[in-house]
């Protein structure tokens, strides 16, 4: 079944991981371990663009680990997901740290419609899980105020890829449940850039998310063959 952008089984699959998401040696190690490096890549593109303390709306906000980053930093998160499950534990983690996040239990498309818009808009790990890319880039890109900032990442498809993201993490690292990816659904950086023309927008900036074994950190690279991280505007 799919409601616009969100395909149910992928909110199923999440929201079944609800409340594993903030221990940083579950199901999300990856992205705890990649938080630090991309919240920072976004914030400081972000308050060159929409100034400190810019509204922003991170769409696909799981159980809140970019938006407690992001509001750390100064900045007036709203986070919305499609998953109810995960959303109640963004709002009690949020809450539990001290920290004012505006959480909604709804997807990008609902807010369109509400006749929402903001400075700065993120969707991180999120568009390879959409059922329809270039139709959910719209609807990001109507949700941004005028000169506003649009940031994404996601998994390139590369051999790279299938290797480290797929069978390393979901099958010999069991760093991931298994099914967490489809490799069919990763995007190639080139295919991105198209999607987002398509969707009337224009990246600006790319960077990959590099996993070193040594020491079990992200870090931001040059690299864009497995995960990487990319800024668009509207044109």
């Amino acid at each position: 079944m799919q409601n616009g952008s969100v395909v149910e089984a992928e909110i199923a699959h999440f929201n079944a991981l609800a409340a594993e998401w903030w221990n940083p040696d579950g199901p999300m190690r990856p992205l705890h371990q990649m938080n630090g490096p991309r919240a920072q890549w976004v914030g400081e593109r972000a308050v060159r663009v929409a100034g400190a303390g810019a509204r922003l709306l991170d769409v696909g906000c799981g159980a809140g680990l970019l938006a407690e980053a992001l509001a750390k930093q100064g900045f007036a998160v709203t986070g919305v997901d499609a998953g109810a499950e995960v959303v109640a534990v963004a709002e009690a983690h949020a809450t539990a740290q001290g920290l004012d996040i505006a959480y909604r239990n709804t997807t990008a498309e609902a807010l369109v419609a509400e006749g929402m818009s903001f400075p700065v808009v993120t969707a991180l790990e999120i568009i390879e899980h959409v059922a329809e890319p270039v139709e959910f880039l719209r609807a990001l890109r109507a949700l941004l105020a005028p000169g506003g900032v649009l940031f994404l990442s996601t998994l390139n498809r590369t051999p790279a890829s299938y290797a480290v993201a797929k069978l390393g993490a979901e099958y010999v690292l069991k760093l991931l449940p298994k099914g967490t990816h489809d490799w069919r659904k990763f995007i190639k950086p080139e295919e991105l850039a198209r999607f987002a023309r398509a969707a009337g927008l224009r990246l600006t900036d790319t960077a990959g998310l590099s996993y070193s074994p040594f020491t079990r950190r992200f870090s931001v690279s040059r690299d864009l063959s497995v995960n990487y991280l990319a800024m668009a505007v509207a044109v």
